[in-house]
């Protein structure tokens, strides 16, 4: 920590006295009773101490200490607002909590610019991963990455597959889609040229959607033109996945299934005069 006055917070921090629990519960006292600021202060600075030693314990995931010490700060404020003296527990005891829930917090907020732990489970494994791994490497019988995985997996409650994307995470830094492919690569192409996506464009995909809207209008308007006899054999024969035979249309209808052909073929044929009617409309408009 370069900041001299952050250094100074610090030393100051270290030398503030310790509370005994009489004179501690009669300043948590005066604080909610009558909102005390003296007494408020007096609580904060002496366990400023605690907020220092939480934060050193998150250090290894690369954000500034002081920034880690000022949401701890935070998370000491809240406690000390819902703090209740009468219950006879020591304020430590409870602002711990509130210390570690503001510099958690403040850790994925910041970690990496892909937001993390969004659930408890996963905020579970991206603070325990490390730690686990680590016991779980330890000794001749290392574990493969597999077995390490299962064994996060069971202790943590969380899926394999998250665990193993926590740990890739975990590997390595962000890293921008616009950053060069090489550091030496003077102009040439970014690391976005290079990924691959068989998904049609969104124009494309926009496109696609309005002419399957404007067919299925056409269409319906086409079919309007058809009777109740052509209209059923048209939606069996042609509009089925599995198209009904002649034969069992026959049977349906009473009536053969040469005869079933022949309504089918007018059928037809009235519903290319109709689309060719509404195509000429349609372009008659645009004109």
């Amino acid at each position: 920590m370069d900041d001299p006055a952050k250094r100074s917070m610090i030393r100051e921090a270290m030398k503030a006295p310790y509370l005994e629990r009489g004179e501690e519960h009669d300043l948590a006292v005066r604080w909610k009773e009558n909102r005390d600021q003296q007494a408020l202060h007096q609580i904060t600075v002496a366990h400023m101490r605690l907020v220092i030693s939480m934060a050193s314990k998150f250090r290894h995931f690369g954000l500034s200490m002081s920034d880690l010490i000022q949401e701890g700060h935070v998370g000491l404020l809240e406690a000390a607002a819902r703090f209740e003296p009468e219950r006879e527990v020591r304020f430590s005891t409870y602002a711990t909590w509130w210390i570690r829930a503001s510099m958690q917090d403040f850790i994925l907020r910041n970690w990496s610019i892909v937001r993390g732990g969004t659930s408890s489970a996963q905020k579970a494994l991206f603070f325990n991963l490390r730690r686990l791994r680590a016991r779980l490497s330890q000794g001749t019988n290392a574990l493969s990455s597999d077995d390490l995985y299962r064994e996060v997996s069971s202790t943590l409650g969380v899926s394999i597959a998250d665990v193993a994307m926590m740990d890739a995470r975990l590997s390595g830094p962000d890293t921008s889609l616009n950053a060069p492919v090489s550091s030496d690569n003077d102009g040439g192409s970014d690391r976005m040229d290079f990924l691959v996506s068989d998904q049609p464009l969104p124009d494309e995909i926009v496109t696609k959607t309005i002419d399957d809207e404007r067919r299925t209008n056409w269409l319906r308007k086409a079919l309007a033109t058809l009777n109740a006899r052509e209209l059923q054999i048209i939606k069996e024969r042609r509009l089925q996945d599995e198209g009904a035979t002649l034969e069992s249309l026959g049977s349906a209808l009473g009536i053969s299934k040469e005869r079933v052909r022949q309504i089918e073929g007018r059928a037809l044929e009235k519903l290319r005069v109709a689309l060719v009617q509404i195509d000429a409309n349609v372009m008659q408009s645009a004109a």
